[in-house]
């Protein structure tokens, strides 16, 4: 089993102070209905877990039936960071992945609220460079003026 680099999964601390919904959320805790929002999105958070390794980023998804899904470095075509303001200030933002793989045909895979996401981001696109000259993979787009 190769060695896990990095786990982590979408932050609900970082949702709270990143978002504006956080912070209403928060005032609303002030009258008890927030306490039932926060935990809401804590355990939807705790849906997935993110794991990168050498070669693919492993996603964990579920807490009562689980599931396993990969996608290997070499195939991803785009690692995408947006952040607000707000995110910016909260040290959280949203990674989204584009590639060939199975996984991200139906769209991007979106990892919402990650903290220290451009770290994470910077050290996701210096695995997908060494795994694709590991397997000696490059990219080639093809437009359709081309075609």
């Amino acid at each position: 089993m190769p060695e896990v680099l990095d786990r982590f999964r979408s932050s609900t601390w970082g949702w709270l102070r990143g978002t504006l919904l956080g912070w209403l959320t928060l005032l609303l805790c002030l009258v008890g209905v927030g306490l039932v929002i926060v935990l809401i999105q804590w355990v939807r958070f705790l849906d997935v877990t993110y794991e990168l390794t050498e070669d693919r980023l492993i996603l964990r998804k579920g807490i009562f039936v689980k599931s396993i899904d990969e996608i290997e470095l070499y195939r991803v075509k785009d690692v995408r960071m947006d952040f607000t303001l707000i995110n910016q200030w909260a040290g959280i933002g949203t990674i989204g992945i584009d590639s060939s793989d199975e996984t991200t045909r139906g769209g991007s895979l979106v990892m919402p609220y990650i903290e220290r996401a451009a770290e994470r981001r910077e050290a996701l696109r210096g695995l997908v460079d060494a795994a694709r000259q590991k397997r000696r993979v490059r990219e080639l787009d093809v437009s359709s003026d081309m075609l």
